[in-house]
């Protein structure tokens, strides 16, 4: 089961909570459907990514645990906060300009999702207990006219 609350507006959040599972069309649609086409690849991977490993990683793919995620567009940045009922988790190592220095060998089946979550969003961060993750995306600011002559 899904539940929605209203489309944020202004300042305002809005959730999206689901049972733990890998099923993410329905739910990576919703959080995307107010975002530029240009970014929506972009952030799909990025959401998949923090999704899937809230629902496998931090609820061990229980159904009986939750997922919710809250966002929000405030002064030109798209806002995520990923929260999962699990132990929480704090990242080892941070992925700088070279994220493949931190890969896991190609036949590993885990390990590669903080380093892209570090390359398509702005911020990433963790909650103390480790079990909501915050995600950023920050819009190109237009320039603003010059009033002065």
């Amino acid at each position: 089961m899904i539940n929605v609350s209203l489309r944020p507006t202004g300042r305002n959040w809005g959730t999206i909570s689901f049972a733990s599972t890998l099923y993410l069309c329905p739910i990576l649609d919703l959080l995307l459907a107010e975002i530029p086409s240009m970014l929506q690849a972009e952030l799909r991977l990025g959401l998949q990514e923090a999704l899937v490993n809230a629902a496998k990683h931090g609820n061990n793919l229980d159904p009986g645990k939750t997922v919710i995620v809250r966002f929000s567009l405030i002064d030109n940045q798209y806002w995520w906060i990923v929260s999962d009922q699990g132990d929480g988790f704090m990242p080892a190592a941070p992925c700088y300009e070279d994220p493949t220095e931190y890969l896991p060998p190609d036949e590993s089946e885990n390990g590669r999702g903080l380093c892209i979550l570090r390359q398509v969003f702005d911020r990433v961060e963790w909650n103390r207990k480790g079990t909501e993750l915050r995600l950023c995306k920050q819009l190109e600011q237009r320039a603003k006219l010059s009033l002065r002559r």
